[in-house]
């Protein structure tokens, strides 16, 4: 048996500055592909993240991770190489910088990947930025374009960040057009484009693959689920927030499993789910994927 769902990209640890202190740090398992293997986990979907990881004491804790998440280990590989590290030196705003010459992640390799996992694979999510790093963007992008000769439907977060800069068009635009679900925010389109319009941006981005589902996050203003010319718009529940670290992972990996587990739901029905999975996720601290549970009480 093989997971019905994989996410491919990066794992990675946050370093997160502690009251301002440049002294102490804490650090946490990350990376936004891997949370949404995990958040996918958590719905019960046999699920796994296809990435590297190096063979330190950050490794170790990513392993652990993956194992308490029950995602299947046979795609984690393992390296004797530096780990790739985020440094998150302010908290409010967020500023960071990201430490990986070299690192694990890079060498992934998918044809070390369980023979035969591709024909039970009924999902696979690409983003974060695992797209923006080579030689590893250049593997995931070949992967994605296998899969989808294959018929596997495709998720894609870019999920904006600063080492995105215009190096990385073509990439953006490639991987939409060969995705069929595209989330993104207000905030990517920004960075991704490069521009304050943010409308234009995303009928640019609409017009690369009109075919496509796209999930449009608003955080605390809701989301939209735009199909063809037609769209759908919800509020977002009104929670007391925690943390919205880790909602976006949550919101497309519930959309991904409602579009995988009830075909015939409305697509407002999908938006609901998505939405709902997104705020239960600000519930907890840190990145932390709600249960089926957790969202059918938001709904």
């Amino acid at each position: 048996m093989f997971p019905s769902f994989v996410a491919a990209g990066e794992a990675l640890t946050d370093m997160i500055v502690q009251d301002g202190a440049q002294t102490q740090w804490l650090s946490q398992t990350g990376g936004s592909t891997w949370n949404v293997a995990r958040a996918m986990a958590r719905l019960d979907e046999p699920s796994a993240f296809a990435g590297a990881i190096s063979r330190d004491v950050f490794g170790d804790a990513l392993w652990q991770a993956s194992e308490a998440a029950q995602l299947d280990l046979r795609f984690l590989q393992r390296y004797d190489r530096a780990p790739l590290l985020a440094i998150v030196h302010r908290t409010d705003p967020p500023s960071y910088f990201f430490i990986g010459d070299d690192s694990a992640d890079l060498h992934f390799d998918a044809a070390q990947l369980p023979d035969g996992w591709i024909t039970r694979c009924q999902w696979i999510h690409f983003g974060g930025i695992s797209l923006a790093r080579q030689p590893l963007a250049g593997k995931l992008v070949a992967l994605a374009e296998q899969l989808k000769l294959k018929g596997v439907r495709i998720s894609y977060d870019p999920n904006f960040r600063l080492l995105m800069d215009a190096r990385y068009d073509a990439t953006l635009r490639h991987m939409t057009e060969l995705a069929d679900v595209i989330k993104v925010s207000e905030e990517d389109l920004e960075g991704l484009f490069r521009t304050k319009d943010i409308a234009s941006a995303f009928q640019t981005l609409r017009s690369w693959n009109p075919a496509a589902t796209y999930l449009y996050t608003k955080g605390g203003n809701g989301a939209e689920l735009h199909i063809g010319k037609q769209s759908w718009s919800l509020p977002a529940p009104k929670i007391d927030v925690v943390d919205t670290v880790g909602a976006g992972d949550a919101s497309i990996a519930a959309l991904a499993w409602s579009m995988m587990h009830r075909a015939d739901a409305a697509p407002l029905q999908h938006l609901q789910f998505s939405v709902a999975a997104g705020a239960a996720a600000c519930l907890g601290a840190g990145a932390s994927p709600p249960s089926l549970s957790d969202i059918e009480k938001l709904l």
